[in-house]
Protein backbone atom coordinates (compact mmCIF):
# COMPACT_ATOMS: atom_id res chain seq x y z
CA UNK A 1 0.00 0.00 0.00
CA UNK A 2 1.62 3.58 -0.86
CA UNK A 3 2.13 5.09 2.21
CA UNK A 4 2.87 8.94 2.20
CA UNK A 5 5.42 9.26 4.68
CA UNK A 6 8.69 9.06 1.66
CA UNK A 7 6.57 12.09 0.62
CA UNK A 8 6.55 13.98 4.24
CA UNK A 9 10.20 12.83 3.81
CA UNK A 10 11.18 14.23 1.38
CA UNK A 11 9.37 17.64 1.57
CA UNK A 12 11.20 18.10 5.34
CA UNK A 13 14.70 17.26 3.45
CA UNK A 14 14.19 20.26 1.05
CA UNK A 15 13.06 22.19 3.76
CA UNK A 16 16.17 21.09 5.78
CA UNK A 17 18.61 21.71 2.90
CA UNK A 18 17.13 25.56 2.56
CA UNK A 19 17.23 26.86 6.31
CA UNK A 20 18.23 26.09 9.65
CA UNK A 21 15.96 23.56 12.33
CA UNK A 22 13.75 26.44 13.78
CA UNK A 23 12.72 28.13 10.34
CA UNK A 24 11.49 24.16 9.19
CA UNK A 25 10.01 23.95 12.30
CA UNK A 26 7.71 27.12 11.66
CA UNK A 27 7.12 26.66 8.07
CA UNK A 28 5.90 23.14 8.61
CA UNK A 29 3.84 24.03 11.34
CA UNK A 30 2.50 27.10 8.75
CA UNK A 31 1.87 24.53 6.14
CA UNK A 32 -0.53 22.34 8.64
CA UNK A 33 -1.98 25.09 9.83
CA UNK A 34 -3.39 25.94 6.40
CA UNK A 35 -4.30 23.04 5.41
CA UNK A 36 -6.39 22.17 8.33
CA UNK A 37 -8.48 24.90 7.96
CA UNK A 38 -8.64 24.65 4.26
CA UNK A 39 -9.24 20.93 5.42
CA UNK A 40 -12.13 22.52 8.14
CA UNK A 41 -13.75 24.77 4.88
CA UNK A 42 -13.84 22.17 2.89
CA UNK A 43 -15.60 19.86 5.09
CA UNK A 44 -18.07 22.64 6.08
CA UNK A 45 -19.28 22.64 2.27
CA UNK A 46 -19.23 19.07 1.77
CA UNK A 47 -21.20 18.29 4.56
CA UNK A 48 -23.87 20.71 5.07
CA UNK A 49 -24.63 19.99 1.21
CA UNK A 50 -24.50 16.45 1.88
CA UNK A 51 -26.94 16.91 4.94
CA UNK A 52 -29.44 18.57 3.09
CA UNK A 53 -29.28 16.12 0.33
CA UNK A 54 -29.58 13.08 2.39
CA UNK A 55 -32.38 14.84 4.13
CA UNK A 56 -34.23 15.23 0.82
CA UNK A 57 -33.75 11.67 -0.72
CA UNK A 58 -35.22 10.44 3.00
CA UNK A 59 -38.41 12.91 2.78
CA UNK A 60 -38.81 12.33 -1.02
CA UNK A 61 -37.52 15.86 -1.97
CA UNK A 62 -34.83 17.06 -4.38
CA UNK A 63 -32.96 19.35 -2.15
CA UNK A 64 -30.24 21.98 -3.14
CA UNK A 65 -31.06 22.20 -6.58
CA UNK A 66 -31.02 25.74 -8.23
CA UNK A 67 -27.38 27.32 -7.91
CA UNK A 68 -24.67 25.07 -10.44
CA UNK A 69 -25.58 21.86 -11.24
CA UNK A 70 -27.89 19.66 -8.62
CA UNK A 71 -26.96 22.86 -6.23
CA UNK A 72 -23.42 22.17 -5.52
CA UNK A 73 -22.88 25.51 -5.16
CA UNK A 74 -25.89 26.40 -2.81
CA UNK A 75 -23.40 25.77 0.48
CA UNK A 76 -20.62 28.27 -0.91
CA UNK A 77 -23.33 30.80 -1.52
CA UNK A 78 -24.46 30.56 1.97
CA UNK A 79 -21.22 30.91 3.49
CA UNK A 80 -20.45 33.98 1.23
CA UNK A 81 -23.53 35.21 2.69
CA UNK A 82 -22.57 34.88 6.21
CA UNK A 83 -19.26 35.89 5.92
CA UNK A 84 -20.77 39.60 4.21
CA UNK A 85 -23.59 39.62 6.71
CA UNK A 86 -23.19 42.24 9.67
CA UNK A 87 -22.06 40.68 12.71
CA UNK A 88 -24.49 42.31 15.43
CA UNK A 89 -24.18 42.31 18.87
CA UNK A 90 -26.63 42.81 21.37
CA UNK A 91 -26.84 45.27 24.52
CA UNK A 92 -25.55 44.54 27.66
CA UNK A 93 -23.66 40.97 26.67
CA UNK A 94 -19.94 40.29 28.33
CA UNK A 95 -18.60 41.49 25.10
CA UNK A 96 -14.87 39.44 26.02
CA UNK A 97 -16.77 36.36 26.72
CA UNK A 98 -19.61 36.29 23.37
CA UNK A 99 -16.39 37.09 21.52
CA UNK A 100 -14.66 34.35 22.57
CA UNK A 101 -16.41 31.30 22.45
CA UNK A 102 -16.69 30.91 19.11
CA UNK A 103 -13.07 30.82 18.80
CA UNK A 104 -12.98 28.11 21.91
CA UNK A 105 -15.44 25.74 20.41
CA UNK A 106 -13.47 26.15 16.72
CA UNK A 107 -10.05 26.04 18.56
CA UNK A 108 -10.77 23.00 20.09
CA UNK A 109 -12.05 21.00 17.19
CA UNK A 110 -8.62 21.76 15.24
CA UNK A 111 -6.81 20.64 18.33
CA UNK A 112 -8.54 17.32 18.12
CA UNK A 113 -7.16 17.05 14.42
CA UNK A 114 -3.66 16.37 15.38
CA UNK A 115 -3.27 13.00 16.20
CA UNK A 116 -5.73 11.80 13.59
CA UNK A 117 -4.07 9.50 11.23
CA UNK A 118 -5.92 10.72 8.10
CA UNK A 119 -3.86 8.00 5.53
CA UNK A 120 -0.87 5.73 5.55
CA UNK A 121 1.53 8.41 6.88
CA UNK A 122 -0.97 11.43 6.74
CA UNK A 123 -0.61 12.41 10.67
CA UNK A 124 0.00 15.46 12.33
CA UNK A 125 1.44 14.37 15.88
CA UNK A 126 2.02 10.81 16.38
CA UNK A 127 1.40 10.86 20.71
CA UNK A 128 1.42 7.77 22.32
CA UNK A 129 -1.69 8.69 24.20
CA UNK A 130 -3.83 10.05 21.30
CA UNK A 131 -6.62 8.03 22.99
CA UNK A 132 -6.44 9.85 25.78
CA UNK A 133 -5.64 13.56 24.28
CA UNK A 134 -8.81 13.38 22.50
CA UNK A 135 -10.87 12.64 25.17
CA UNK A 136 -8.82 15.46 27.04
CA UNK A 137 -9.51 17.97 24.41
CA UNK A 138 -12.98 17.28 23.23
CA UNK A 139 -14.47 18.27 26.95
CA UNK A 140 -13.27 21.29 26.22
CA UNK A 141 -15.60 22.12 23.68
CA UNK A 142 -18.46 22.81 26.59
CA UNK A 143 -16.85 25.50 27.91
CA UNK A 144 -16.97 27.42 24.56
CA UNK A 145 -20.69 26.34 24.66
CA UNK A 146 -21.17 27.43 28.21
CA UNK A 147 -19.57 30.57 28.00
CA UNK A 148 -21.84 31.70 24.92
CA UNK A 149 -24.92 30.60 26.79
CA UNK A 150 -23.46 33.17 29.99
CA UNK A 151 -22.27 36.20 27.81
CA UNK A 152 -25.06 36.50 25.72
CA UNK A 153 -27.21 37.84 28.46
CA UNK A 154 -30.38 35.91 27.40
CA UNK A 155 -32.24 33.18 29.39
CA UNK A 156 -32.83 30.74 25.93
CA UNK A 157 -29.04 30.94 25.37
CA UNK A 158 -28.39 29.82 28.77
CA UNK A 159 -31.12 27.56 29.24
CA UNK A 160 -29.48 26.10 26.45
CA UNK A 161 -25.85 26.34 27.07
CA UNK A 162 -27.05 24.63 30.65
CA UNK A 163 -29.04 21.94 28.81
CA UNK A 164 -25.65 21.26 26.39
CA UNK A 165 -23.36 21.39 29.27
CA UNK A 166 -25.35 18.39 31.04
CA UNK A 167 -25.80 16.65 27.68
CA UNK A 168 -22.08 16.71 26.74
CA UNK A 169 -20.72 15.61 30.04
CA UNK A 170 -23.09 13.03 30.88
CA UNK A 171 -22.78 11.28 27.38
CA UNK A 172 -19.21 11.50 27.65
CA UNK A 173 -19.17 8.82 29.87
CA UNK A 174 -20.56 6.08 27.85
CA UNK A 175 -18.59 7.15 24.65
CA UNK A 176 -15.38 7.18 27.10
CA UNK A 177 -16.17 3.14 27.60
CA UNK A 178 -16.94 2.83 24.52
CA UNK A 179 -13.43 4.02 23.42
CA UNK A 180 -11.72 1.74 26.19
CA UNK A 181 -13.34 -1.34 25.45
CA UNK A 182 -11.38 -1.13 22.04
CA UNK A 183 -8.20 -0.10 23.99
CA UNK A 184 -8.22 -2.83 26.00
CA UNK A 185 -8.15 -5.00 23.08
CA UNK A 186 -5.15 -3.31 21.83
CA UNK A 187 -3.09 -2.41 24.78
CA UNK A 188 -2.38 1.07 23.52
CA UNK A 189 -3.62 4.24 23.59
CA UNK A 190 -1.58 5.51 20.45
CA UNK A 191 -4.01 5.55 17.06
CA UNK A 192 -1.30 4.19 15.19
CA UNK A 193 -1.07 1.31 17.01
CA UNK A 194 -4.93 0.91 17.52
CA UNK A 195 -5.16 0.73 13.39
CA UNK A 196 -2.11 -1.84 12.96
CA UNK A 197 -3.86 -4.05 15.35
CA UNK A 198 -6.42 -4.43 13.02
CA UNK A 199 -4.48 -4.88 9.73
CA UNK A 200 -5.98 -8.70 9.94
CA UNK A 201 -9.31 -7.78 10.06
CA UNK A 202 -11.13 -4.58 11.96
CA UNK A 203 -12.33 -4.73 15.70
CA UNK A 204 -16.01 -4.66 14.84
CA UNK A 205 -16.05 -7.79 13.52
CA UNK A 206 -12.65 -9.64 15.51
CA UNK A 207 -14.25 -8.26 18.97
CA UNK A 208 -17.43 -10.15 19.29
CA UNK A 209 -20.74 -9.29 20.53
CA UNK A 210 -18.96 -6.79 23.14
CA UNK A 211 -17.79 -4.70 20.01
CA UNK A 212 -20.80 -4.56 18.28
CA UNK A 213 -22.22 -2.85 21.84
CA UNK A 214 -19.64 -1.04 22.01
CA UNK A 215 -19.86 0.45 18.78
CA UNK A 216 -23.44 0.91 19.32
CA UNK A 217 -22.96 2.83 22.57
CA UNK A 218 -20.48 4.82 20.76
CA UNK A 219 -22.91 5.86 17.72
CA UNK A 220 -25.52 7.17 20.13
CA UNK A 221 -23.66 8.99 22.65
CA UNK A 222 -21.54 10.82 20.15
CA UNK A 223 -24.77 11.69 18.47
CA UNK A 224 -25.69 13.20 21.73
CA UNK A 225 -22.44 14.68 22.42
CA UNK A 226 -22.96 16.62 19.01
CA UNK A 227 -26.12 18.47 20.19
CA UNK A 228 -27.68 15.92 16.96
CA UNK A 229 -31.33 15.00 16.82
CA UNK A 230 -33.27 13.51 18.64
CA UNK A 231 -30.72 14.78 20.94
CA UNK A 232 -30.76 18.32 20.02
CA UNK A 233 -32.44 19.40 23.19
CA UNK A 234 -29.79 22.13 23.28
CA UNK A 235 -30.52 23.90 20.22
CA UNK A 236 -34.83 22.99 20.04
CA UNK A 237 -36.00 25.73 18.06
CA UNK A 238 -39.57 25.14 19.17
CA UNK A 239 -38.50 26.00 22.70
CA UNK A 240 -35.44 27.89 22.57
CA UNK A 241 -35.28 30.02 19.36
CA UNK A 242 -31.87 28.71 18.92
CA UNK A 243 -30.46 27.62 22.44
CA UNK A 244 -26.65 28.78 22.81
CA UNK A 245 -26.31 30.72 19.46
CA UNK A 246 -29.70 32.45 19.99
CA UNK A 247 -27.90 36.22 19.86
CA UNK A 248 -24.80 35.04 17.49
CA UNK A 249 -24.86 36.61 13.47
CA UNK A 250 -22.75 36.66 11.04
CA UNK A 251 -19.23 35.05 11.25
CA UNK A 252 -19.38 34.20 14.49
CA UNK A 253 -22.59 31.96 14.22
CA UNK A 254 -20.68 30.39 11.28
CA UNK A 255 -17.70 29.06 13.36
CA UNK A 256 -20.83 27.76 15.39
CA UNK A 257 -22.10 26.32 12.50
CA UNK A 258 -19.48 25.43 11.20
CA UNK A 259 -17.82 23.52 14.39
CA UNK A 260 -20.54 21.23 14.75
CA UNK A 261 -20.34 19.90 11.40
CA UNK A 262 -16.30 18.98 12.29
CA UNK A 263 -17.24 17.72 15.49
CA UNK A 264 -19.10 15.67 13.63
CA UNK A 265 -16.51 14.22 11.04
CA UNK A 266 -14.06 13.71 13.68
CA UNK A 267 -16.43 11.69 15.99
CA UNK A 268 -17.01 9.47 13.15
CA UNK A 269 -13.26 9.62 12.01
CA UNK A 270 -12.66 8.37 15.47
CA UNK A 271 -15.11 5.90 15.13
CA UNK A 272 -13.76 4.86 11.71
CA UNK A 273 -10.53 4.04 13.45
CA UNK A 274 -11.45 2.27 16.48
CA UNK A 275 -14.27 -0.18 15.04
CA UNK A 276 -13.31 -0.19 10.89
CA UNK A 277 -9.38 -0.31 11.00
CA UNK A 278 -9.28 3.61 9.78
CA UNK A 279 -7.29 3.72 6.71
CA UNK A 280 -6.62 0.10 6.48
CA UNK A 281 -8.20 -1.74 3.85
CA UNK A 282 -10.68 -4.67 4.51
CA UNK A 283 -8.37 -7.87 5.52
CA UNK A 284 -9.70 -11.45 6.34
CA UNK A 285 -6.91 -13.22 7.96
CA UNK A 286 -4.62 -15.14 6.44
CA UNK A 287 -6.23 -14.35 2.32
CA UNK A 288 -3.22 -13.22 0.84
CA UNK A 289 -4.70 -12.62 -2.32
CA UNK A 290 -7.84 -11.01 -1.21
CA UNK A 291 -6.20 -9.10 0.93
CA UNK A 292 -3.43 -7.67 -1.28
CA UNK A 293 -6.77 -6.76 -3.88
CA UNK A 294 -7.77 -4.38 -1.17
CA UNK A 295 -4.47 -2.72 -0.71
CA UNK A 296 -4.70 -1.23 -4.05
CA UNK A 297 -7.69 1.06 -2.42
CA UNK A 298 -5.82 3.98 -1.36
CA UNK A 299 -5.43 4.49 2.25
CA UNK A 300 -6.98 7.84 2.53
CA UNK A 301 -10.11 6.70 0.54
CA UNK A 302 -11.00 3.78 3.02
CA UNK A 303 -10.18 6.24 6.00
CA UNK A 304 -12.60 9.13 4.57
CA UNK A 305 -14.70 6.56 2.97
CA UNK A 306 -15.56 4.48 6.60
CA UNK A 307 -16.15 7.89 7.78
CA UNK A 308 -18.50 9.44 5.71
CA UNK A 309 -20.64 6.34 5.90
CA UNK A 310 -21.07 6.99 9.84
CA UNK A 311 -21.74 10.87 9.50
CA UNK A 312 -24.14 9.40 6.71
CA UNK A 313 -25.68 6.91 9.64
CA UNK A 314 -25.81 10.06 12.36
CA UNK A 315 -27.52 12.22 9.19
CA UNK A 316 -30.07 9.34 9.05
CA UNK A 317 -30.89 9.39 12.41
CA UNK A 318 -31.88 12.81 12.23
CA UNK A 319 -34.50 12.54 9.51
CA UNK A 320 -35.57 9.30 11.33
CA UNK A 321 -36.24 10.03 15.28
CA UNK A 322 -37.89 12.37 16.83
CA UNK A 323 -37.19 14.78 19.46
CA UNK A 324 -36.05 13.55 22.82
CA UNK A 325 -37.60 15.17 26.16
CA UNK A 326 -34.79 16.13 28.24
CA UNK A 327 -35.68 13.50 31.02
CA UNK A 328 -36.03 11.30 28.32
CA UNK A 329 -32.25 11.85 27.41
CA UNK A 330 -30.55 12.10 30.60
CA UNK A 331 -32.47 8.89 31.82
CA UNK A 332 -31.15 6.91 28.65
CA UNK A 333 -28.03 7.81 29.52
CA UNK A 334 -27.77 7.25 33.15
CA UNK A 335 -30.23 4.63 33.51
CA UNK A 336 -29.54 2.78 30.25
CA UNK A 337 -26.39 3.63 28.41
CA UNK A 338 -23.98 3.91 31.68
CA UNK A 339 -25.02 0.48 33.11
CA UNK A 340 -24.21 -1.53 29.50
CA UNK A 341 -21.24 0.33 28.79
CA UNK A 342 -19.66 -0.72 32.52
CA UNK A 343 -21.04 -4.43 31.99
CA UNK A 344 -19.54 -4.08 28.62
CA UNK A 345 -15.83 -3.06 29.15
CA UNK A 346 -15.90 -5.45 31.86
CA UNK A 347 -17.13 -8.25 29.21
CA UNK A 348 -14.83 -6.72 26.98
CA UNK A 349 -11.70 -7.29 29.35
CA UNK A 350 -12.86 -10.95 29.64
CA UNK A 351 -12.64 -11.27 25.92
CA UNK A 352 -8.95 -9.36 25.98
CA UNK A 353 -7.58 -11.29 29.13
CA UNK A 354 -9.20 -14.97 27.61
CA UNK A 355 -7.99 -14.01 24.12
CA UNK A 356 -10.85 -14.79 22.52
CA UNK A 357 -11.59 -12.33 19.64
CA UNK A 358 -10.27 -13.48 16.04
Amino acid sequence: MFSFQNMTQEIHSWLSSLMSETFVMLVEMTIVGILAIALFAFLGLVLVYMERKVAAVIQLRKGPNRVGPFGIFQTSADTLKLVLKEGFMPDNVDKFLYKLAPFVVMITAMLILAPIPFAKGVQIWDINIGVFYLTAISSISVIGILMAGWASNNKYSLLGAMRSGAQIVSYELSAGMAVLSIVVLTGSLNLGDIIASQEDGWWIFKGHIPAWIAFIIYIIAVTAETNRAPFDMAEAESELTGGFHTEYAGMRFALFFLAEYINIFIVCAIGAILFFGGWMPFHIGSWTAFNHVMDFIPSFMWFFGKTFFLIFLIMWFRWTFPRLRVDQLLNLEWKYLLPISIFNLLLMTLVAIKGWHF
